[in-house]
């Protein structure tokens, strides 16, 4: 069983585990864990089925072939080009599985795609007698032109599956210049494959979750788990999606530019921004961060349309010479209270925020739930801990001003209990520059 967590109002949580509010401290106004990981489900030609698979950036080049049936140059790769452009690991489901398995009988063999999907179209069975041995066959896989599998053998019997192909029947083999597999077909997508994506995914840990597509009824799903993840169960992530600013909250992203290539659906762009809100150091922030990828950006907009966006909280895209930039790092959290403020718009306030939230969440279950007495010896304890981690965080600059009397450990209500309060103040970007030049 998971343990507990999320924000409280009042001290009554059955479930052990950590529960933490953060709010703007009051205004004169009226009004060290990694990151870099990504959950997205992607549509794949070819690829583990139902499963979450874990794929590092420092191994997708070598493996695209054999977990994606493509190379990782192929256009067919380009989402995931453009997802580890920031991103260091992605736990990627294959949202449209279940479709037919590719298959060929010639002679008394029968070949079948280890998975379903259209890629296995592809794949091509050449059977030739064995140069060195003429009572042996030579039986290649190729998917596409590339040979991925040969095996010499006497008869369909000693065959193995290899990575692409599982082969059966009975008796001799015959010779065939090639055939191809057919009747392969990608799996249906609806709303439940992405309910099924979501509760699987929620056992993992990381730092964004995205979704690339337009269907509204699918991006309140994703805003739904969100807010349920973040407030219920004090997980701490954000979401990126295209064109949900609507959802006004600090855990969604909605990037507002649409990609005019023909061919790409007009909301890949969360690819690149997923990947790069995931790589994304605690102590910096994405704003001005020019697009590298390859996709063609609609950048078409007025400076109007550019103000109106940031105040409406959409994740934009400007043009700045011949380069597309990242306007300003924001999500769409935009019904500003006393307790949650503008900084909580600022998606670098909310990674210094989460990191916090999970890196102390973390130390005390580890080190504290149910091992450190509730004395004022094991709260003094904690302190030390909770300060010297501040500590870290101030010296790499996500926070500043910190001292060790802004952070106060309590006994709470009963016996099992202790509250902790907080004051912090996350460090910020460089955004804007107000300047009076004096001629004399």
């Amino acid at each position: 069983m998971a343990l507990g967590g999320g924000t409280w109002l009042v001290q009554n949580k059955v479930l052990p585990g950590s529960y933490i509010n953060f709010v703007s401290a009051a205004r004169a106004s009226a009004a060290l864990s990694d990151r870099g990981y990504v959950a997205i489900p992607l549509e794949l030609d070819w690829g583990q089925e139902n499963e979450v698979m874990t794929i590092e950036g420092a191994d997708i080049q070598k493996n695209s072939f054999d977990l994606f049936g493509y190379a990782y140059t192929d256009p067919q790769m380009q989402p995931l080009r453009e997802l580890f452009k920031g991103a260091k690991t992605a736990h990627i489901y294959r949202i449209n599985s279940g479709g037919d398995k590719a298959t060929i009988t010639s002679g008394n063999l029968t070949a079948t795609a280890k998975y379903g999907g259209v890629r296995g179209n592809d794949i091509k069975i050449v059977i030739e007698t064995n140069v060195d041995d003429s009572s042996k066959f030579d039986v290649s896989t190729y998917v596409g032109t590339k040979k991925v599998d040969t095996q010499t053998v006497a008869t369909i019997a000693d065959l193995q599956a290899n990575g692409f192909v599982t082969f059966s029947g009975t008796g001799a083999l015959t010779t065939t210049a090639g055939v191809n597999l057919t009747g392969g077909t990608n799996g249906i997508v609806n709303g439940e494959a992405y309910a099924t994506f979501l509760d699987k995914i929620e056992s993992y840990s990381y730092n964004i979750l995205a979704y690339m597509g337009t269907d509204d009824l699918i991006k309140d799903l994703f805003v739904q788990f969100t807010k349920r993840m973040r407030d219920e169960h004090g997980v701490k992530f954000q979401t990126v999606l295209y064109r949900k600013s609507a959802a006004d909250f600090e855990g969604i992203i909605s990037v507002e530019n649409k990609v005019l290539d023909d061919g790409k659906s007009e909301a890949s762009l969360v690819y690149w921004v997923a990947g790069q809100e995931a790589g994304c150091p605690v102590n910096r922030s994405l704003t001005n961060k020019t697009y590298d990828g390859e996709l063609t950006i609609d950048v078409g907009y007025k400076q109007s349309a550019l103000v109106e966006g940031l105040k409406a909280g959409k994740f934009m895209f400007h043009r700045v010479g011949d380069k597309v930039n990242v306007l300003d790092d924001i999500n769409t959290f935009v019904s500003y209270t006393a307790d949650k403020n503008e900084d909580f718009n600022n998606n670098q306030v909310i990674r210094v925020l989460d990191q916090i939230g999970n890196d102390i969440a973390v130390l005390f279950n580890i080190k504290y739930l149910g091992k450190v007495q509730n004395n004022e010896a094991g709260r003094i304890a904690f302190w030390n801990d909770l300060v010297n981690y501040h500590n870290e965080m101030q010296k790499i600059a996500a926070i500043e001003n910190f001292k060790a009397e802004d952070i106060v450990v309590e006994k709470g209500m009963d016996k099992k209990s202790v509250v902790v309060t907080d004051y912090i103040t996350p460090v910020s970007v460089m955004t804007k520059l107000y300047m009076t030049v004096v001629v004399q």
